[in-house]
């Protein structure tokens, strides 16, 4: 696994050190796309806070900042392979009591939810069964360590062909939809309905 993604720490280290903490330095195209992901991941959480999270791919903590503006009361750890970008986001939240940030790809103990953004998405040279296998793995990692549910995003297997890039990963989302269902939990939701060539899934425990 160490083999598969250090390129990819690789690469997003070399994007914040290009653009800084902002949605580009985490290889996203703006604000306002980056925003329209957490609405849909954030639909796993409950309202008005008092929960615990685990940011699995957290860049510079933006999900953070996003959280804050809507729950009180969220106990937040963010996890990221790249110790830039742990740097960064200690730095920028360090004056958030109930947050703390890890190199890493699971937290030390269970939590109740747990939100990967973007991470399945940078495959660069990565063959496609070593990738899909890299993604199953993740996903039975979070469903491990969360006692209430864990969402994730994918871009899409339905992107324009002419639009496609060889070095990134387009998910089957009806496969990924019946691996949930089937192994983690009844209650699992699809969202494929936000403008974006990606989709959500939401998984219920």
């Amino acid at each position: 696994m160490s083999n598969l993604l250090s390129p990819v720490e690789r690469y997003y280290s070399d994007k914040l050190a290009q653009f800084g903490a902002r949605p580009q330095g985490v290889d996203w195209n703006g604000q306002e796309g980056q925003v329209k992901r957490f609405e849909q991941l954030c639909k796993l959480l409950p309202e008005g806070g008092d929960f615990s999270v685990a940011d699995v791919g957290c860049g510079y903590g933006a999900l953070l900042d996003f959280l804050s503006q809507r729950s009180k009361g969220v106990n937040y750890i963010g996890l990221d392979i790249s110790a830039a970008m742990i740097e960064a986001a200690a730095r920028l939240h360090a004056q958030e009591p109930n947050a703390k940030f890890i190199v890493g790809t699971k937290p030390e103990g269970e939590v109740e939810f747990a939100i990967a953004s973007g991470i399945f998405n940078v495959k660069l040279g990565a063959d496609a069964a070593s990738w899909s296998a890299y993604i199953v793995d993740t996903l039975e990692s979070m469903d491990a360590f969360t006692t209430k549910g864990f969402s994730f995003n994918c871009l899409t297997g339905y992107s324009d062909p002419e639009r496609m890039r060889s070095d990134l990963h387009y998910a089957d989302p009806c496969e990924l939809f019946d691996l949930c269902k089937r192994r983690f939990a009844r209650n699992v939701a699809l969202l494929h309905d936000y403008d974006l060539y990606e989709f959500t899934i939401l998984v219920r425990k």
